[in-house]
């Protein structure tokens, strides 16, 4: 299970690379029409600290899985519904922001709060 974390998170560091670069030349007309660059931006920020982050934790065994999830899902929620808001100008997506920045709390309040040993 621990190498399948490892290589989600790595995929997850390489997608987050593509996506800054694409943003930042094949899209950047688009994100600029939309008024949505740092949109974009942010969420290839948020996006790969935390994919980074999973990549550590997946080397830590299985005392971290909780905070390993929480982090995934909040970059599924905050920098997916970023990125589909910046693509598609649904600027509703928005409301589904904080739940994922909610996710990237507890993951980190996880690491706080449960023991590692």
């Amino acid at each position: 299970m621990s190498i399948l974390l490892f290589r989600i998170a790595a995929a997850l560091c390489f997608l987050a690379v593509a996506l800054g670069a694409f943003g930042a030349h094949s899209l950047r007309s688009t994100l600029e029409q939309h008024g949505m660059s740092d949109v974009w931006n942010k969420a290839v920020l948020y996006h790969f600290v935390h994919a980074i982050a999973l990549l550590v934790l997946a080397l830590y065994g299985t005392i971290n899985r909780g905070a390993w999830w929480l982090l995934l899902v909040g970059i599924l929620l905050f920098s997916g519904s970023l990125y589909v808001m910046a693509l598609t100008n649904m600027r509703w997506l928005g409301s589904v922001t904080p739940l994922g920045g909610l996710c990237f709390l507890a993951g980190w309040a996880w690491l706080i709060i449960v023991p590692t040993k």
